[in-house]
């Protein structure tokens, strides 16, 4: 019964896959390598062709190259939005799914809407276009990956605001990487064609050092270079063939930073082996509801999001036991790694040495890896 309850869902997700729109992410490593450009180029060839292509939205930063490839092109008006006494423009979601084109470019993945859209987040746009059957093109830049935020803030020194889920690239049919060398790039700024003369050593002296670059570069490379292997992986290797499946458990509390880090680093490792990953926040009686400080409180809430952003499943369990709850969910949950964040001076305060003795030894007996992330 199992097996044909399985074959009847295989089969219902091969005709809900049918339907949806073909999705297609250009990735550069930083703002002017040419993805609003690559995009308009491809739906120029794609009019020639005979494909109703319409321009959702598109952002040419007053770029005189990218402005001209707009020529030719029939664009939606975008949606006027009053909000705090401004008039404000955002892509016209309702006009698309009316008209519904056969292809729509949206720019600016990672965009935040003005308060009253359709949606808070532009990529919810695309996938509300995809699911009409609507086939989107559309582009992003690595920084503005929700996993990859610690590793841009350490390579920038700056957090990055707007960000998309990892699962919206694993949505993608096709990622395509704009790139360029360093020193490219740093020629088309030193020459106006990316921002006006008096940002130009604003941004040399910052976001666009050659380290930075050449550090974002490796990023964008790796990540479109990650994401073909896994299509293969799961679209052309035999599912007899298939890798041992592992399975991730990040473990967090209810401090602010820590969680984050760890759930991004889970995120990354799972998405890596193709596979799932859990969340475990164990409720300590200090924080019950009743008790809990309502500042903690919008951390968790604001990490259990981030679980959820990120694909991840959520296990909450009340306890005073830490290590046991861990140690239980692993069993039930079949996990074959534990990640946890670096031990500090108050982790003696809940494991105890011999506790964290006794949690290694059973974790030792089960098989199972443990990662320690650095904080």
């Amino acid at each position: 019964m199992g097996n044909r309850e399985e074959s009847v869902q295989h089969f219902l997700n091969l005709i809900k896959r049918s339907q949806r729109g073909v999705f297609k992410i250009y990735i550069g490593m930083i703002a002017g390598v040419g993805k609003t450009y690559r995009m308009l180029q491809e739906a120029h060839e794609m009019l020639d062709n005979g494909i109703d292509v319409q321009i959702g939205y598109v952002e040419t930063h007053g770029r005189a190259d990218t402005e001209a490839q707009l020529d030719g092109l029939p664009v939606i008006p975008r949606k006027i939005i009053f909000y705090k006494g401004k008039e404000l423009e955002e892509m016209d979601v309702d006009t698309i799914l009316q008209l519904r084109p056969e292809l729509v470019i949206v720019d600016e993945l990672a965009h935040t809407n003005v308060e009253g859209s359709r949606n808070e987040k532009r990529w919810q746009d695309v996938m509300e276009l995809l699911e009409a059957g609507i086939n989107v093109v559309s582009a992003v830049n690595i920084q503005h990956i929700e996993s990859l935020n610690e590793d841009i803030k350490g390579i920038s020194g700056i957090e990055v605001k707007e960000r998309i889920p990892d699962k919206v690239l694993e949505e993608a049919d096709e990622v395509v990487n704009i790139d360029l060398t360093a020193q490219e790039l740093i020629n088309r700024l030193k020459a106006g064609k990316i921002y006006k003369t008096e940002k130009i050593q604003t941004a040399l002296s910052n976001f666009f050092k050659t380290e930075n670059i050449l550090q974002l570069r490796e990023l964008a490379l790796k990540e479109v270079a990650f994401r073909v292997e896994k299509k293969v992986e799961t679209e052309v290797i035999p599912e007899d063939k298939a890798v041992h499946r592992e399975l991730f458990l990040a473990c967090i509390s209810s401090k602010e930073k820590t969680p984050r880090h760890i759930i991004r680093r889970t995120a990354r490792l799972a998405s890596r082996y193709n596979t799932a990953f859990f969340a475990l926040y164990v409720q300590m009686p200090s924080e019950s509801p009743d008790r809990i400080n309502l500042s903690v409180q919008r951390h968790l809430l604001n990490n259990f999001k981030l679980v959820t952003e990120l694909g991840g499943e959520l296990v909450q369990v009340s306890s005073s036991n830490i290590v046991q709850t861990i140690i239980d969910v692993c069993r039930e949950r079949h996990i074959t790694t534990v990640c946890i964040g670096q031990p500090n001076l108050n982790f003696s305060k809940i494991l105890k040495l011999h506790r964290y003795s006794y949690f290694l030894r059973k974790l030792s007996e089960m098989d199972i890896k443990l990662i320690i992330f650095p904080q």
